[in-house]
C-alpha cells in the first residue's frame, strides 16, 4: 500500500525539451470516423470508473488522449486532465470533445516518447493500445520512461494494450485473416483484414467501417506487446507492479484474453523499490 502522492513535488529528472512532433499518421486515417468505432459508451464508462477508483489524487496525464473518449468524462470526475497526442486531426476533435462537456482537460501535441512539462501527476495512463502504437521496444521504453518520470510518489501508471496471443489465435495460424464486427445500430460494423507480419511482431490491420451504405477505410500497425514487455519497462522506470487485470470490469487476467491492463505505482520515498 502506498500514501497520497505528493503532486507538489517537481520532476528535476524531467528534460527541457523542444521538440518536432512525429506523427504516424493515425488521425488521418481515422480522426473522421474514429468516435464511431470506439464510441463513448458502457464500455468506455467502465474504463472510466476503474480509472478514477485508481486515481489516488492530483492532476491526471493521458499520453495518447486522442478525441478525449477517456480523459473528458475521466476529467468531470476527478478534475484536471492533461492529454497528449501527435495527431493534429485528433486533438482537433479533442478540443471540440471538451467545448461541448466543460470538461477540464488540457489538449498537447506533443511526443509520447519525449514530452515533458516537470510537473508530477497523481495518476499517468496509455490506454487502448496506444503503446502497441510504437514499433520499436526502444520507444515503448521510453514512453514509459517519460510515464513514470511524470509520476508523484505513491502515483499510478496504467497501460493497456491488446494481447499477442488473442491476436495470433485469431488468425489460427495463418499470416492473414478477416473478420466483421456487427455494431448496435443497423446497418452498422466494422470488417477487418489482418496481417501478421513475419518479423518484429508487428501486426497490420485495415479496417473497412460500414454505416448507411457507406465504407471508410482506416490502416494501422502495431507492434504486438506482451504483458512481460511491458512489466520489464516499468522495472527500468523504477515503477512497482500493482494488478493486471483482462477487462476494466476487473476479471483476471488470461493469457489468451484479448487485452492486458497492467498497473504500476511510483514507490514513496519510504516504500521499498521491489521491481520483481
Amino acid at each position: 500500500m502506498t500514501t497520497a502522492p505528493d503532486i507538489t513535488a517537481p520532476d528535476i529528472t524531467a528534460p527541457d525539451i523542444t521538440e518536432t512532433v512525429e506523427d504516424i499518421g493515425y488521425g488521418r486515417e481515422f480522426a473522421d470516423f474514429y468516435d464511431r468505432l470506439f464510441p463513448r459508451d458502457a464500455q468506455a464508462d467502465l474504463a472510466v470508473r476503474r480509472l478514477a477508483e485508481w486515481h489516488p489524487g492530483g492532476r491526471a496525464l493521458e499520453l495518447g488522449v486522442g478525441t478525449g473518449r477517456i480523459a473528458v468524462p475521466l476529467a468531470r470526475r476527478t478534475g484536471d486532465v492533461v492529454g497528449v497526442d501527435s495527431s493534429p486531426e485528433m486533438l482537433d476533435r479533442l478540443r471540440a470533445a471538451i467545448d461541448a462537456a466543460a470538461a477540464p482537460v488540457t489538449p498537447v501535441h506533443g511526443d509520447i516518447r519525449s514530452w515533458a512539462d516537470g510537473t508530477a501527476y497523481g495518476l499517468v495512463y496509455c490506454v487502448c493500445a496506444t503503446l502497441s502504437m510504437l514499433l520499436d521496444p526502444v520507444d515503448q521504453r521510453a514512453a514509459i520512461a517519460v510515464a513514470a518520470r511524470h509520476l508523484a510518489p505513491g502515483g499510478t501508471l496504467v497501460v493497456e494494450t491488446h494481447n499477442p496471443a488473442f491476436v495470433h489465435a485469431l488468425h489460427e495460424g495463418r499470416a492473414r485473416a478477416t473478420w466483421f464486427a456487427p455494431y448496435p445500430e443497423p446497418g452498422t460494423g466494422l470488417q477487418t483484414y489482418s496481417t501478421l507480419l513475419p518479423s518484429g511482431g508487428l501486426w497490420h490491420a485495415s479496417h473497412l467501417w460500414h454505416e448507411a451504405g457507406t465504407v471508410r477505410v482506416g490502416s494501422e500497425l502495431s507492434r504486438l506487446t506482451t504483458p512481460d514487455e511491458v512489466d520489464a519497462y516499468a522495472a527500468e522506470a523504477g515503477l512497482v507492479p500493482v494488478s493486471r487485470h483482462g477487462d476494466w470490469a476487473g476479471t483476471a487476467y488470461a493469457d489468451d484474453g484479448p487485452l492486458h491492463i497492467s498497473r504500476y505505482t511510483r514507490p514513496t520515498e519510504d516504500a521499498p523499490h521491489d521491481h520483481s
